[in-house]
């Protein structure tokens, strides 16, 4: 996660915290539609003027968006200005530290079954390529952060700077690169071999598409990262 999206997704959970902005976050939450703030200020029982503060708060942090209607249905001149209305944001918030990604577990792993169910191929089979094909959505991050032509410090640099998003942690290690912290740590604890697996799928799929890096994805379990290691290989070193 990188320290701006861990700023903001912080913001938007602090602002919760205040007591009257919550319960007119989870008033707004609650309504089947779009709700003005006169409507808000009653639901919650506290002054047009608070109301709109605080309102407006949740809108700054993303937890609440805005539209404008005509309630009456009225158009043309005479028909005032349209109404501004709030409703619940369709951005998600979790903060979770170290970073875990179990969504993007799930929708790997719903691929795979989908894939194999259609195609007779085994689960496991279509979840290695499903990984695969996600390592590879990461270089092609990683090389458009890099521009073009990049040199072998400025491509890897992007992909452990996509890496770090992907809440993996990269560390500089004399083989190469660790990967301090895993993003499926509670399925790796129940499910190792699947996990491990689908891990070094992902970075398998991004070493082939992002080339030029002289690394290669190995699996090294210890305590307290992730159980691939990026290893340096007798192509590695240069500047490239």
């Amino acid at each position: 996660m990188s320290e701006a999206r861990l700023e903001a997704d912080v913001a938007g959970l602090a602002s919760l915290a205040e007591p009257t902005r919550r319960a007119l976050y989870l008033y707004v939450r609650d309504q089947g539609a779009a709700v003005s703030r006169d409507e808000a200020a009653a639901g919650v029982g506290v002054p047009r003027h608070q109301a709109k503060f605080h309102l407006d708060k949740l809108v700054d942090d993303g937890l609440l968006e805005v539209e404008f209607a005509r309630r009456t249905g009225r158009r043309g001149p005479g028909a005032g200005r349209p109404a501004k209305l709030y409703r619940r944001g369709s951005r998600e918030l979790a903060v979770t530290l170290p970073e875990r990604r179990y969504e993007l577990a799930g929708q790997l792993m719903a691929r795979a079954i989908a894939d194999a169910r259609s195609t007779g191929e085994p689960v496991a089979e279509a979840l290695d390529r499903a990984a695969r094909d996600r390592g590879g959505e990461l270089a092609g991050l990683a090389r458009r952060e890099a521009g073009n032509h990049p040199s072998r410090v400025a491509l890897l640099a992007a992909v452990r700077a996509t890496l770090d998003e992907e809440g993996y942690q990269t560390r500089s290690d004399p083989a190469g690169l660790a990967l301090a912290n895993c993003p499926f740590h509670a399925l790796a604890a129940e499910h190792t071999a699947l996990i491990c697996g689908m891990n070094l799928a992902i970075m398998e799929g991004l070493l082939d598409r992002a080339g030029g890096l002289g690394l290669a994805a190995v699996l090294d379990p210890a305590d307290g990262r992730c159980c691939v290691r990026l290893t340096e290989t007798s192509e590695g070193g240069g500047d490239g």
